[in-house]
């Protein structure tokens, strides 16, 4: 059960597929009205959440029976399994359900593999843009074939921030995000809420984002390939405190190789 590289670059195919057999479900469905359900007041999951998710699963499970699982709706049903050291897919079937909802062409499939509870391997696919990113650790990261890396720019003045309002909707969550949004503004160039973690991640690995946070998202499948795919760009991943990240604990922040100490003092002092 290695990580060598042709063990990898296997994985990696399989990953592949997996995520382009659910983008093509997603994709059919875009366009189409959709049955959506509430799983809390603003967070929404479709039929197509769950097909794309069996779907991935039994592609994995079929090539690969010893490996373990962690799917966002599996999560939601069974609740979050612990992260072991054996080899683990980890699947978001479809980020950007609410985009995907309202037809806003935000949406992807997110397929990480850990092994030793590291990300090695990486795909993000959002098939309405027919975007593919990909990586594996140690190897790189690339768009639709071609290798990315993160934005050159060293002046957070100069900078395009996105983050996340997150799912709660009480009043103290509400004020502490729009308070922290308020500080944020005054320090960057401008700010994105695109509604997607990881292609949010994927446009810093790629730099169309030069910085990212969000506090409080769904769990290690809306982030366990983009992480790898920054890293891989060159950029960092970290916790918004400064301290070092950890895949489990929904809290995360990433930069370009320049600016990560500096969104670490803007979200400090924004939350003083």
């Amino acid at each position: 059960m290695g990580s060598s590289h042709e063990t990898l670059d296997a994985y990696l195919v399989v990953g592949i597929e997996a995520a382009k057999q659910a983008g093509q479900v997603i994709l059919s469905n875009f366009y189409k009205s959709k049955t959506v359900e509430h799983k809390g007041t603003v967070d929404l999951v479709t039929e197509t959440d769950k097909a794309c998710e069996d779907l991935i699963f039994q592609h994995l499970q079929k090539t690969y029976p010893k490996h373990k699982f962690i799917g966002e709706e599996t999560a939601a049903v069974l609740g979050t399994s612990e992260l072991t050291d054996a080899p683990t897919w980890i699947v978001d079937p479809l980020d950007g359900t609410t985009n995907f909802v309202h037809r806003y062409p935000f949406v992807c499939v997110s397929i990480g593999l850990t092994v030793g509870k590291l990300p090695m391997v990486g795909v993000v696919y959002n098939p309405i843009l027919n975007e593919l990113f990909t990586t594996i650790k140690g190897r790189g990261a690339y768009l639709n074939g071609e290798r990315i890396t993160v934005s050159q720019q060293d002046q957070i003045v100069k900078a395009l921030l996105a983050t996340e309002i997150g799912t709660k909707r009480d009043k103290k969550t509400v004020d502490a995000t729009t308070n922290r949004l308020n500080h944020l503004l005054f320090k960057v160039r401008s700010l994105r809420l695109s509604g997607s973690c990881a292609l949010n991640l994927c446009g810093v690995a790629c730099g169309r984002l030069d910085l990212f946070y969000e506090l409080g998202f769904g769990g290690p499948w809306d982030i366990a390939a983009g992480v790898l795919m920054v890293q891989e760009a060159g950029g960092s991943v970290f916790d918004p405190s400064g301290e070092h990240f950890d895949l489990m604990s929904q809290r995360i922040a990433a930069s370009n190789a320049f600016l990560k100490q500096d969104l670490v003092d803007a979200l400090r002092t924004a939350d003083a």
